[in-house]
């Protein structure tokens, strides 16, 4: 892999992991004045259309195998995004952010499911360590584990596959082709759940046309057409440690913008979800002399 390549890969995922992050307190503020389904369905319809009309062209061209892949990673991709909104609204954008990267911690485990690669012991411990950080972030004083919470953690597991995903078909298909498809397929799936399952949105408020606009151009079309672009130059896991750095634009974020409240426990909670992820990504051989992360 060509090592200049694979750096702006890096540094591209690491643009996508801070529009990700912002992208938390943006929902958060829309769903204020809009149904998370009617959200999800401005921010991808008109990502879709946009790029649309750029990619058309390389759209026209797409083969039966594409649209496979395609449908695929959108299903994947509409699941997460689906169950992160609306439990933002049982959360706070804090929380969601660092129970969202946990998927970096899941992506191992599904490349042995399909590769029959036995997870190491570091991913062992960092499973551990995740769902103590997982813990300590949700619990309620009667032990409860919140619906939001819950929810979140669930779009985690898409997010984990949608990684996946993407990994293993960006190498074989046109990863500009992969984002048009998915980005149609999420927002198919929004409109109808948006249709049938909320009450009829007449026009979008007026409130939320800035942050359809950002959700849709940023988080959406440049963030996915990046991230497809950039996993065909770098691995799966190694993507996913990068755009788990989103939890940490999200948590700061949260804190400045929404003015949530520092507690210890969100302290605890997140470095134990954080330790987790660097654990299961570098190992801590950068602690071992002479040696380097890869």
């Amino acid at each position: 892999m060509d090592k200049r390549r694979a750096l702006y890969a890096d540094l591209s995922l690491l643009m996508v992991a801070a529009i990700w992050g912002s992208g938390f307190v943006v929902t958060k503020n829309s769903l204020e004045h809009i149904t998370p389904f009617y959200l999800l369905s401005y921010r991808f319809l008109i990502s879709f259309l946009l790029m649309g009309v750029v990619f058309f062209k390389r759209l026209k061209k797409a083969k039966l195998r594409d649209w496979k892949a395609g449908f695929l990673i959108g299903i994947f991709l509409f699941g997460g995004f689906a169950t992160q909104t609306v439990g933002l609204n049982y959360t706070t954008a804090g929380k969601q952010a660092f129970i969202t990267a946990t998927n970096v911690v899941m992506v191992p485990f599904i490349y042995w499911a399909i590769s029959k690669k036995r997870p190491d012991i570091y991913e062992v411990v960092a499973v551990i360590l995740c769902f103590i950080g997982i813990g300590v972030l949700s619990y309620e004083s009667n032990l409860g584990f919140g619906y939001g919470e819950f929810l979140t953690f669930i779009c985690a597991i898409f997010f984990a596959l949608h990684i996946s995903s993407i990994g293993y078909f960006s190498k074989e298909h046109d990863p500009v082709v992969l984002s048009v498809i998915q980005i149609l397929v999420a927002g198919i799936f929004s409109t109808f759940c948006a249709l049938f399952f909320e009450p009829k949105l007449a026009s979008m408020p007026r409130e939320t046309m800035f942050s359809v606009l950002y959700l849709a151009l940023f988080s959406t079309l440049i963030a996915f057409l990046v991230q497809n672009v950039a996993q065909k130059y770098t691995s799966s896991t190694h993507a996913a440690i990068i755009l788990s750095l989103e939890a940490v634009f999200g948590g700061l974020f949260s804190l400045i913008f929404l003015k949530e409240r520092f507690t210890i426990r969100f302290l605890i909670g997140c470095l134990s979800i954080f330790i987790s992820i660097i654990t299961t990504e570098t190992k801590w051989s950068f602690l071992k002399k002479g040696s380097s992360i890869k």
